[in-house]
């Protein structure tokens, strides 16, 4: 079994379940605060790699859903430049294991750490958008919001 390094926003739902699914897996994770670490654009770009610009952000990021941040129309300076003053901008969680480091949780590593693949593609969407239509998480406090 593997220790994973889990970059999470504390409160969010989302990330109590996936850190839960990968315990359920046998791993150790160690939890951090994606918003209290002193990233650096160098400390960032390792979790993106090869992956297009547009994804390396949260969705659910207040300035992405106000328009105010559009994804589509940035570079990788001016992306990196963004998330480190302003962290919400990150997609999560950040996952590093050995070597291996990810953004979200339906690439590798996190694919080969689950069993099998629903486990991942269930877990990657914010629950806080989708609580009029599919029961809460018990994790997650109703008062608490997920962006």
């Amino acid at each position: 079994m593997a220790t994973v390094i889990f970059y999470q926003k504390p409160g969010c739902g989302t990330n109590a379940r996936q850190k839960r699914a990968l315990e359920m897996a046998g791993h150790t994770v160690i939890a951090k605060d994606l918003l209290a670490e002193r990233w650096t654009a160098e400390s960032l770009l390792g979790f993106f790699r090869s992956t297009p610009v547009s994804s390396w952000f949260n969705a659910a990021a207040p300035r992405v859903k106000s328009g105010e941040v559009d994804p589509i129309n940035i570079d990788a300076a001016t992306a990196l430049a963004l998330m480190v003053d302003d962290p919400l901008l990150i997609r999560r969680p950040l996952v590093e294991m050995d070597a291996q480091r990810c953004a979200g949780f339906d690439r590798e590593p996190v694919t080969s750490l689950l069993s099998e693949r629903n486990d991942i593609t269930d877990m990657q969407g914010c629950t806080r958008q989708n609580l009029s239509t599919s029961r809460p998480d018990p994790d997650q406090s109703p008062n608490v919001s997920c962006p």
